[in-house]
């Protein structure tokens, strides 16, 4: 086995704690279920959230999950000018076979837009 990291990056509606919390695991079900992880794989996920997401930690949606058990750590995204707002982001760390050119980026609602050197799958 090998440890591999995956990205992601989610656009929040609105900065209300239910909508932060659908928003991240919106994103998380693909990241888990495109790159086939298993919850025993888990080793750490950090969470970034824009300076305009504070009703929630993204974190606490993966709790609620069941991913408890997998070392969670939120962080605050630097403040870039003319950066996109209301952004989730997370980088997940996990033991695969997966070879790096098989691991899949998600990126959803308007989110896709900040990584656009990933090209097509």
């Amino acid at each position: 086995m090998r440890v591999r990291a995956v990205r992601g990056a989610i656009v929040v509606p609105e900065d209300l704690e239910a909508s932060v919390h659908a928003a991240t695991r919106r994103l998380l079900g693909p990241l888990l279920e495109q790159n086939e992880i298993a919850t025993d794989d888990l080793i750490s996920i950090l969470f970034t959230a824009t300076d305009d997401l504070t009703s929630a930690f993204p974190a606490e949606a993966a709790r609620r999950m069941g991913l408890g058990g997998v070392p969670l750590l939120c962080a605050r995204e630097i403040s870039v000018v003319g950066a996109m707002p209301s952004v989730v982001r997370i980088l997940m760390h996990f033991h695969s076979e997966r070879p790096l050119d098989r691991v899949v980026h998600v990126y959803l609602d308007g989110a896709e837009s900040l990584r656009d050197d990933f090209g097509e799958p």
